[in-house]
């Protein structure tokens, strides 16, 4: 993909506020990006500058592993499934202990798993107001 055309992708997903997309894109061109950042929209500048900043300070991105069980999190919380959130939380503890995972929850899925003792209060407070 040509760098002209990633800039639109990117700058199209991020008006559509479609910001995994976004991300996904920016990622697996972080330094291109950098070197162009001009190029990008203010959302798409903004998320760029996240990414780096937590790269610089040694955090890794969630995989998409990860994220697929958030999403699947989110999923069973709006539809009240409190078996299947259960499942899906069962051998993620790792996961749920990261603060980029509550960025990422819906506020239904961290309201039930504060409730299953999944998640602390604290922690819900922390990822809200960082």
């Amino acid at each position: 993909m040509k760098l002209k055309e990633l800039v639109l992708k990117i700058n199209e997903e991020s008006d559509k506020l479609d910001l995994v997309s976004t991300r996904k894109y920016i990622e697996s061109n972080l330094d291109l990006l950098y070197e162009n950042k001009q190029l990008l929209n203010r959302n798409a500048r903004e998320l760029l500058n996240f990414l780096i900043d937590r790269k610089n300070n040694g955090e890794k991105p969630l995989n998409r592993t990860e994220m697929a069980a958030i999403h699947a999190m989110n999923t069973y919380a709006l539809r009240f499934d409190v078996q299947g959130l259960k499942m899906t939380v069962k051998n993620k503890k790792e996961l749920l202990l990261k603060k980029e995972t509550l960025e990422f929850l819906n506020s239904d899925a961290k309201i039930l798993l504060e409730g299953m003792g999944a998640i602390e209060k604290q922690q819900k407070k922390r990822a809200e107001n960082p």
